[in-house]
């Protein structure tokens, strides 16, 4: 758990929308556009971003697609550290490195461009909400097999419910797990 403020976390919480049963029935899905939208709440959410990167001696940012990239580039910026994208297979130029993962639908892969990263980078991951852990789980064995060490996984909100902690604790080897908001 991080040490953000508890209003800093109810700014946050009270920007983030409850959606029923999208994008199916049963499902409430977490809309963060309101977040975004305000200036004061996306302002404190990237400050927040960015104190742990500090914090955890971060030299680059990764931001899984899509909204982490939203929250990762301005956080790289006030950081004042180098933001690399992690995409979805195919949608990268050149030489990448690719990570397949399951799902609990199926499966899916991921890319990033392993010149981005060096052995003497230590690699935050960001992204808007950690479900399962599966892509965040696929990113950290991307990070490693491009030869740079993690230096943890930084998230808005952590959906505790879904149990992706418990699939992230063996691929983080004891690097931190943060959360602002668990529900």
């Amino acid at each position: 758990m991080t040490s953000v403020a508890e209003s800093t976390r109810e700014l946050l919480l009270s920007r983030i929308r409850d959606v029923a049963d999208y994008p199916k029935p049963g499902v409430v899905f977490k809309d963060i556009t309101p977040l975004l939208a305000d200036p004061v709440a996306f302002t404190a959410l990237t400050d927040a971003l960015a104190e742990l990167c500090v914090r955890h001696g971060a030299t680059k940012i990764v931001g899984l697609e899509a909204r982490g990239f939203i929250l990762a580039a301005p956080v790289a910026i006030r950081a004042g550290i180098g933001f690399v994208p992690v995409r979805k297979a195919g949608k990268l130029p050149g030489a990448t490195l690719a990570q397949a993962y399951e799902l609990e639908y199926g499966s899916a892969e991921i890319e990033i461009h392993a010149e981005d990263l060096t052995a003497d980078d230590r690699v935050m991951v960001i992204d808007d909400v950690l479900a399962t852990g599966g892509t965040a789980e696929a990113s950290l064995e991307l990070i490693r097999r491009a030869g740079a060490q993690v230096a943890g996984v930084a998230v808005l909100m952590e959906l505790g419910f879904l149990s992706g902690r418990a699939r992230l604790e063996p691929g983080l080897r004891g690097a931190p797990l943060e959360a602002l908001i668990t529900v």
